[in-house]
Order: C-alpha cells, then sequence, then structure tokens
C-alpha cells in the first residue's frame, strides 16, 4: 500500500531495464524542484539462467517500489537492434519491470532512449557519459555511480517529470513535414 503525500510531492521511480544490468533511479519532486532519492543497479551477470534474472529483477524492483512508495514508473523502450535474441531478452525484463509496478497499481510512461537523451541534454544522440555528467549538474550529485546505466535509470525518472510538468520542450521537432507546420499554424500564413 503506498502511503499519501501531499498533493504538490511526488516519487517518481526511472528504469534503464536489462538482463546484464538493470539500472534505476528514484527522484522526489516537491512543487517544482527535482531532488535525487537514489540511485543504483541490479548486477545481473552472475546468473546464467534468464529465468533466474527475471525474477531477479522482478523482486527487487517490488522491493524498490515497497521501500519508496513511487507514484509512477518512466522506463526506458527496448530499441531495435540487430541481434533479435538480444531485442528479446531485453523486452522480458521491461516487461518484468512493468509488471512489478502493475502489481502495486503504479502508472507506468515508457520513453524512447533518444527522448531521454533529448530530455535531458538537449541532444538526443547524447552518450551516456553527457548524460550522466548533466544529471550530475541538474540534481547535484557528488559523486557518480561507476555503472552508468543507473543514471540512464534515473534520466528515465527526470525525463518523465519535464515531460509531464511542461518545463522542458517536448519534442525537438514538433512539426514532422511543411503540411503539419502549416496545419498547426495558420495565422502564420500568410495568403496571397
Amino acid at each position: 500500500m503506498r502511503k499519501k503525500r501531499i498533493e504538490e510531492e511526488k516519487i517518481i521511480l526511472g528504469i534503464d531495464p536489462g538482463t546484464t544490468i538493470l539500472g534505476y533511479g528514484l527522484i522526489k519532486i516537491s512543487g517544482k524542484n527535482p531532488e535525487l532519492m537514489i540511485l543504483g543497479s541490479i548486477e545481473l551477470k552472475k546468473y546464467t539462467d534468464h529465468y533466474i534474472k527475471l525474477k531477479t529483477i522482478f523482486d527487487r524492483v517490488t522491493q524498490l517500489i515497497d521501500e519508496y512508495h513511487p507514484d509512477e514508473l518512466s522506463i526506458e523502450a527496448p530499441f531495435y537492434g540487430k541481434n533479435v535474441q538480444s531485442m528479446l531478452k531485453l523486452g522480458r525484463a521491461q516487461g518484468v519491470a512493468i509488471t512489478a509496478a502493475l502489481q502495486r497499481s503504479i502508472p507506468i510512461f515508457e520513453y524512447a532512449p533518444r527522448k531521454i537523451k533529448l530530455a535531458i541534454t538537449g541532444r538526443g544522440s547524447a552518450s551516456k557519459e553527457q548524460v550522466a555528467l548533466t544529471l550530475q549538474k541538474i540534481l547535484k550529485i557528488k559523486d557518480l555511480p561507476q555503472n552508468l546505466d543507473a543514471t540512464d535509470g534515473l534520466a528515465a525518472a527526470l525525463c518523465h517529470y519535464y515531460q509531464t510538468s511542461g518545463g522542458i520542450v517536448k519534442d525537438s521537432a514538433p512539426y514532422k513535414s511543411w503540411k503539419d507546420f502549416i496545419s498547426q499554424n495558420t495565422k502564420r500564413i500568410k495568403q496571397n
């Protein structure tokens, strides 16, 4: 059961899913100020059985939810890669983390990796290091973790805050074509 908090206060759990390392970060929003609660990673390399990895993800994400009582889960969407087997395993890891949140009735929000990087750094092609350094400045993180999957999880949480608070431009290209631009800006178009 989640604790009731002041309406202005919200906790967001961000997850960067993986079957080797799963990164996570929690932020607390008080008013308009996000602050770091915790960030870390779940090391899964030591497990050889894929199903044991999935159970470990489920158990640890459930533990994080029960300990910190997040109001929302923000998770990075799997991206298309050349290795289909890796993609399937990543999708399973994401699904297990989502199931842990669903089990506790937590709303889930999914963001593409490029969208997360854009929200944090202003560049959709930013490196893990650039994301980590930007987060360090924004959230005043004293020491970055050795494993940057943790900061990727934290980035998912902060991205969700930015997307829902209206504090950051939601898309780098709000218009998909000239036709789209014209249809959304009829008053700006000069008629002959």
